[in-house]
């Protein structure tokens, strides 16, 4: 029999998705459906700059984010195979995620005056777009209602679903408020890195996307009703928030070649975890250093920051949080009524625990 294919992508008997693969080439699908939009007429200009938009910001990343869907879709359908649309279905839910995430960047990268992301210049960055790249953030983030209508309306859950993206761009942008408020205007205060207010910047900026979003996708996807699982959302919410204080912490203290990157919080001024946990605990000699010091990128200065991190014991201290947060991670799932729902979770706790980049 011949494999089926929905939308000119062969979905049939597929045991795992992969960056390279079928996932692949659900994006050129839904970038093409997007580039044939009847709601626009498009002239050939446009349509090259929309293609070479979405191929330099979309696809470009690790695509965590949007393969998790899948992955978890999978979990919770307790090992039945999927049907062909279903594959398709997790597949294009996965790309809205991932096409919120070049939104975000995009628009990011011109409020923080980024110069480089995934390795490359930043879209605004390149001559020729400049501040267009504004506009393309806001075409990229009305890309996803088209890509949800064209493939999902008429399903039950079609509402849930619009619902569920506008409200965690809103706790996202918000966030992104909150970062921006704290850590970039006015005159640098390290007085106001506290711990509540770095666990709400975190929270809202980077783990209702990043890590409930994906699962929620799935659930809905499954037919499952969001309301019933709070407990899930402030799972996932702790799990983003452990995930952005590692990276804060491997911002300091991790292998450069493993990451990618050097890091630059201290001299960015960061609210990073280091700096909120530095000044709770500093002594005034240890905070007049911060102060004078802190935000500064002068190699000498990082180096008394540093020095600061050291004395106070910041490495055992991030250790202890990390082995006090599995612990009390695992009882919160294992309390979960269902172990699909469970496996899902832990999935998703043993990718991040304990990494190195």
């Amino acid at each position: 029999m011949a494999a089926k294919a929905i939308n000119g992508v062969n979905v049939a008997g597929l045991g795992g998705v992969d960056p390279g693969g079928t996932f692949r080439q659900i994006y050129d699908t839904l970038k093409s459906g997007l580039l044939q939009d009847d709601a626009f007429d498009y002239t050939d200009e446009a349509c090259q700059w929309i293609a070479t938009m979405l191929e330099y910001n979309v696809p470009g990343g690790k695509l965590n984010r949007g393969l998790s869907v899948i992955d978890s879709y999978k979990l919770l359908k307790e090992g039945k195979q999927l049907s062909d649309e279903e594959v398709f279905l997790a597949c294009v839910l996965g790309w809205c995620i991932e096409w919120l995430q070049a939104y975000f960047l995009v628009l990011d990268d011109i409020m923080d005056n980024s110069h480089t992301r995934r390795g490359h210049p930043c879209w605004f960055k390149l001559p020729k777009v400049g501040l267009i790249a504004v506009n393309d953030g806001v075409l990229l983030r009305n890309h996803i209602p088209r890509i949800l209508k064209k493939h999902f309306k008429g399903k039950p859950y079609y509402a849930d679903l619009l619902d569920l993206f506008n409200e965690v761009e809103f706790q996202t942008a918000s966030g992104q408020m909150l970062d921006l408020i704290t850590t970039h205007e006015g005159q640098k205060d390290l007085s106001k890195y506290k711990l509540p207010v770095y666990n709400r910047i975190v929270q809202y900026k980077t783990a209702y996307y990043s890590f409930y979003l994906p699962v929620a996708c799935a659930l809905v996807l499954s037919g499952e009703n969001l309301d019933n699982y709070v407990d899930v959302k402030n799972i996932l919410v702790e799990m983003g928030t452990y995930f952005q204080v590692q990276d804060d912490y491997l911002d300091c203290y991790g292998d450069a070649d493993l990451i990618g990157k050097i890091g630059t919080d201290i001299e960015d001024y960061k609210c990073s975890w280091l700096a909120v946990q530095a000044v709770e605990r500093a002594n005034e000699s240890q905070m007049k250093t911060l102060l004078e010091n802190y935000g500064k990128s002068d190699p000498a200065c990082v180096a008394k920051v540093k020095g600061v991190y050291k004395d106070l014991e910041l490495q055992n201290v991030f250790a202890e949080y990390e082995q006090t947060f599995y612990e009390q991670l695992i009882s919160s799932i294992d309390a979960q009524p269902s172990k699909a729902v469970q496996d899902v979770l832990k999935l998703f706790l043993h990718k991040i625990y304990k990494r190195q980049k």
